[in-house]
């Protein structure tokens, strides 16, 4: 696989942070976290459902504030969908997109992530 290209075409050179154990997210659940990456400080959040883990920036793309309602509270009440705690925009657990509120049709910026030996390990070139 090759790297992804900068707007110089030179490869953009990815970094792996450590995130958490695995089991530090509930199933249908989410947890927020915030790392220093090259390029300064990520906020961003983690929501596992069905074991699969999907993380994304922490910003809504309405108005970029921070999505959580309480620390990690990023799910509505019937933890199905990602909701903004100002305006409640709705987004899909699994691409970020939004279905319902002011950015209809916008989608959340996705970050990489897997697991290995049971913890969660971010992938970015941030």
């Amino acid at each position: 696989m090759q790297s992804p290209l900068l707007n110089n075409n030179t490869p953009a050179m990815t970094q792996t942070y450590p995130v958490c154990h695995k089991e530090d997210i509930p199933e249908n659940g989410s947890k927020g976290f915030s790392l220093e990456a090259r390029s300064g400080e990520i906020e961003f959040f983690v929501v596992r459902r069905n074991n699969h883990y999907f993380a994304y920036v922490n910003s809504c793309p309405h108005t970029n504030i921070n999505l959580e309602w309480l620390p990690d509270q990023f799910l509505d009440s019937n933890n199905e969908l990602i909701q903004c705690s100002l305006h409640g925009a709705k987004f899909n657990i699994e691409d970020g997109l939004c279905i319902f509120g002011p950015c209809l049709g916008k989608k959340l910026k996705s970050l990489e992530i897997r697991t290995e030996d049971d913890h969660l390990q971010l992938i970015t070139d941030y």
